[in-house]
Parts: C-alpha cells; structure tokens; sequence
C-alpha cells in the first residue's frame, strides 16, 4: 500500500512513540488490506484504554495512511501540545457549535482532501464491565452520509490489559498482545438518499457499531451482549433502584 507524504511532526511522534509500544506490546494485527489505499475515509474504532489511541496509531501508521484523530479545539491551542497536534494534523472539534454537523466541520473537510478520520463513537473509553462497546454517538454517521466516503469498522483489544479502563497502574508483566483486526467497508448505501434525521442516524450509528462489535466478538472468541451498554440507561436504572430502596428503608423506620 503506497505510503503518502507524512511530514516531520508525524515522522517525530513515530520516533518517540513506536520504540515504547514495541517493547511493551506485542502485535497481532490482521485486515490491513481493507485500508483503502487512495481517497478519505473514516475508521470507527472501539475504546477501551487510555493506552489504545497510541497502539492504534501505531497500527494504522503502518498501512501508510497516517491517522487523523479528533480532539477537543482547545488542545490545538496549548504550547509544545498543540504545535504537535497542528503539525500532525489531527482534527479539532468545536464543541461549541450549536450546530451538530458543523461541529465536525474539519473532519469533513479532511475526509474530503482524502485524509482518513479516526472516530471513537463511543466518545469515551467503554463503561461496559466486560470491555464491549457501548452505545455510540452518531458524529462518525453524520460524517459519513455527509461525505459518503468509505467506512472501515475496526476492533481492537488488549490496550486494556495493558492499562485497563480508567486506571493509573500499568500491568507490564507479562507482555501483552494487542489485537486489531480491521473489516470491509459498512454498507451505508440505504442512508444516502433519507433526510439526515435523528432516527437516520441513531440507525446508521448502530450499523457501524454491529460491524466493530462483530469484529470485537472474532477477536475474544466470545459473543457480546445482545443489547449494548448504555451509560444513560444505567445511570437512570441506578436512580430508580436508590428511590426504591430509599422508599422501602423510609417504610421500615415507620
């Protein structure tokens, strides 16, 4: 796959960040050859470590086509931090906007130069207990049926072990594996000609998560939950059942 011209500030990163990810991380990377080779395109990718963005980059560096990931606009802006993120062309997002596709206006103009996005949907590292993605937001939707350009689902596992979820202790030993394992493009094609409304979306959205969570599943040799983990669901699960138990202890002290 042709490598395209990746610049001095990537070249630097690739010199800092690769020698550490070598020594702490082996490999087993497969579907490489579903990157497409010229034009933009997103990939969707699941999260689950701080660690994961690293080992990630470090796997699509190496198809020749050099990462682009979205990070808040006010990192762009910051020292040594932002001259870094500016010179790699990672992607800011303007979290201000009131308007939800324009917030993503950059990522559209990059996939459109033909640069490849990467979009974490679920926005944050999985809540989920078992490290299975969880329901997503639907910015990698919007941007796709904006542009129409190819998306790559991706899954990838191991980074956790490595530094698992909203953790501060590395477990270094043994040496652990980091797995991805990249799919065929998901078939949007159904969406191009609807209005982009929320319903349009929300299932666009599900589409692309299915894809990565199969791809999770082929990965951990395990099936994932047939209904995604929803931190809002939870959180007001976790009210009713405080209100419950809240009301039964108000009984019992009568």
């Amino acid at each position: 796959m042709p490598r395209r011209r990746i610049g001095f500030w990537y070249r630097f990163a690739a010199v800092l960040c690769k020698p550490p990810l070598v020594v702490l991380i082996k490999r087993d990377w497969r579907g490489m050859e579903h990157i497409p080779a010229e034009g933009g395109f997103i990939t969707a990718v699941n999260h689950n470590s701080h660690v994961d963005p690293f080992a990630y980059a470090h796997y699509q560096y190496n198809t020749g086509r050099v990462p682009r990931f979205l990070a808040k606009s006010g990192l762009f802006k910051k020292g040594f931090v932002g001259a870094a993120m500016r010179g790699t062309g990672q992607i800011p997002v303007y979290r201000e906007s009131t308007d939800a596709l324009s917030a993503f206006r950059a990522a559209v103009a990059a996939v459109q130069r033909g640069e490849c996005v990467v979009f974490y949907p679920e926005g944050t590292i999985t809540r989920d207990p078992d490290g299975w993605p969880m329901t997503a937001k639907t910015g990698a939707a919007r941007v796709a049926l904006e542009t129409k350009c190819p998306v790559i689902p991706v899954a990838q596992w191991g980074a956790n072990e490595l530094l698992p979820p909203y953790s501060t202790r590395p477990h270094l030993f043994p040496r652990k594996t980091h797995h991805v394992l990249a799919g065929p493009p998901v078939d949007l094609s159904r969406f191009y000609d609807k209005e982009m409304s929320a319903d349009v979306l929300k299932e666009a959205t599900e589409v692309i998560m299915a894809a990565v969570t199969r791809l999770l599943e082929d990965i951990r040799g395990e099936k994932a939950p047939e209904r995604p983990y929803d931190p809002r669901r939870e959180r007001i699960e976790q009210r009713r059942r405080t209100q419950a138990q809240t009301g039964s202890e108000g009984e019992t002290s009568k």
